[in-house]
């Protein structure tokens, strides 16, 4: 039995099943409809062989652009989610310069009406940053007016805690640093414990305590 079989399993050999894939675009064709199967495990361990496969082998994954990319307007918020990470893996790798005319589209998310997307979003913002830093200044204002979307307060809160963590991955790229420094420090007294302990770990090492 090779591993394709054991994909309902919790436990799967990640590394054995992306080499058959390599080898099968009959089997990649099934992963990639495995992405939006019903079943959690199914979805969650095909979701894993190609978040490796984008790392590893981004040029077998890159040709799928458009499917990702069309799971971000996906109703269910967890194929939003794949939609999210995928893309972001495949930024550096982007030698079409997809990405330019979904930056709108990606960035919406942000305001999307679970809490999720937005959360992830910028948590993968670094990745986007530095694979097109001339959309660096763009992307910092979006982050920076979280607070016009429609997320209640302590969603708000929560979203921000991964906007610095963002902020932490390119501070060094940014000529903004004056205003992403006013945003953390204004985090220091927010609703979400862990979005404090964010802000004071991001100021402690960039000396703006």
């Amino acid at each position: 039995m090779t591993e394709i079989h054991k994909l309902h399993e919790k436990e799967i050999d990640i590394g054995g099943i992306v080499q058959e894939a390599l080898k099968n675009k009959v089997l990649l064709s099934e992963l990639l409809d495995n992405l939006t199967a019903k079943d959690d495990t199914l979805r969650s361990n095909s979701f894993q062989i190609f978040m490796y496969l984008s790392e590893k082998y981004p040029e077998t994954v890159y040709p799928y652009w458009d499917f990702f990319v069309d799971l971000l307007t996906h109703k269910n918020t967890y194929h939003k989610y794949i939609g999210i990470y995928i893309i972001a893996a495949l930024a550096e790798h982007d030698v079409k310069q997809k990405f330019e005319s979904l930056f709108d589209m990606y960035y919406s998310l942000l305001d999307d009406k679970s809490v999720i997307p937005p959360s992830h979003i910028a948590k993968n913002t670094g990745k986007i940053v530095k694979a097109y830093p001339h959309l660096q200044k763009d992307i910092t204002r979006r982050l920076l007016s979280i607070d016009k979307t429609h997320h209640d307060p302590g969603r708000k809160a929560l979203i921000k805690g991964y906007i610095i963590e963002a902020f932490d991955d390119y501070f060094e790229m940014t000529e903004d640093t004056h205003s992403i420094v006013v945003f953390v420090k204004n985090q220091l007294d927010s609703d979400s414990p862990r979005t404090r302990k964010v802000a004071e770990e991001f100021l402690r090492r960039w000396n703006h305590e």
